[in-house]
């Protein structure tokens, strides 16, 4: 069974940083492509970063030039660091690992930006 385990979230105040990490059970991680979602209570998931199989990534634009994906094939696992927090980042953050026609998510690691 394929898991997603996702670390790093925890509180920080505004302008600190975080770094989330995935690590994937995936037998050939390399083929997959990986991405990083947020969800606040009673909103829809939003996709903040996303990086392919072949390195090239893609970033929403409330994150753009603050966060960076990144991804490790060797250790089979995907990076987000997160630099000048601010409160709206506030959300729970999902692992997702995909390709045409397949799907798997992480558990979600909690991040709370206050002071």
């Amino acid at each position: 069974q394929v898991q997603l385990v996702e670390s790093g979230g925890g509180l920080v105040q505004p302008g600190g940083s975080l770094r989330l990490s995935c690590e994937a059970s995936l037998s050939v991680f390399g083929i997959w492509d990986m991405g990083w979602y947020r969800q606040a209570p009673g909103k829809q998931r939003e996709m903040v970063a996303q990086i392919r199989d072949i390195g090239t990534t893609n970033y929403a634009e409330s994150v753009k030039g603050r966060f960076t994906i990144s991804r490790d094939n060797e250790k089979k696992a995907v990076y987000l660091q997160m630099n000048s927090l601010k409160p709206e980042d506030t959300d729970v953050y999902y692992c997702r690992a995909f390709r045409p026609g397949f799907q798997y998510w992480g558990q979600g690691t909690q991040v709370t930006v206050s002071s």
